[in-house]
């Protein structure tokens, strides 16, 4: 299998009310995407077309928007907090983020990045006349890890897990609780070519054997009863 990541050149900054879909429509096209491909966009101009951008001059206001935006923190230490959001996510700040936008304002989660996904796809699919799954990204830790990976927040068009229990490996030993995050790991190998300060917000994955069909980002949330750090 050869897999291949090429970044998305040419979006605007994108501000709210503006048409990303369009204006992914007309940056894609001379990549000439395929069947099969993934897209990835991050959810930073996601949030920013739908407006999901708050001001927050200070601190306090910062702090506030975060617990507006949890339904439940789970650890606090100084100014971090790792809270659950209404998604069901659990990460730092509630997913209320300061950088890449301008002035005193933050971007928050879409308020459903599943439906935002899926309207982008649907748009794509009608106008670049292929069929693209699509993965929408953000920046989280880990709790077992060091650093910082993109992970799937919303997808359509692609199963955002590839469970293989019940298969073998290669030397015939059963698989009995395997499950690959192939949504996590397509936002991770995708963030490699867009990087943190480059102002590219998308790139096209080729190449990955995914299972299409119908889910939600949530399903790559570990139950609270099974999470050992919650």
């Amino acid at each position: 299998m050869v897999v291949e990541i090429f970044p998305v050149p040419g979006l605007p900054d994108i501000e709210p009310g503006d048409d990303l879909t369009a204006l992914l429509v007309e940056v894609l096209a001379p990549l000439h995407p395929r069947d099969g491909d993934i897209l990835v966009v991050t959810h930073k101009v996601v949030s920013k077309a739908e407006g999901a951008i708050a001001p927050a001059a200070t601190d306090e206001d910062y702090r506030n928007l975060v617990a507006s935006e949890a339904t439940s923190i789970v650890r606090r230490r100084g100014d971090m907090v790792i809270a659950v959001t209404r998604h069901g996510f659990v990460c730092a700040n509630a997913g209320v983020d300061r950088s890449n936008v301008t002035g005193d304002r933050v971007v928050l989660l879409p308020r459903d990045p599943d439906r935002s996904a899926h309207r982008i796809r649907t748009r794509l699919q009608r106008d670049l006349g292929v069929d693209l799954a699509v993965v929408i990204s953000d920046t989280f830790g880990r709790a077992w890890r060091t650093g910082v990976v993109d992970v799937a927040i919303g997808i359509s068009g692609i199963r955002p897990i590839l469970d293989l229990k019940g298969t073998t490996d290669m030397h015939g030993r059963l698989l009995e609780v395997t499950e690959v995050a192939i949504a996590d790991e397509v936002a991770a190998a995708a963030e490699l070519a867009m990087g943190k300060a480059t102002g590219i917000a998308a790139a096209l994955v080729r190449g990955v054997a995914f299972e299409p069909g119908i889910g939600r980002a949530s399903e790559l949330v570990r139950n609270p009863n099974e999470d050992m750090f919650r």
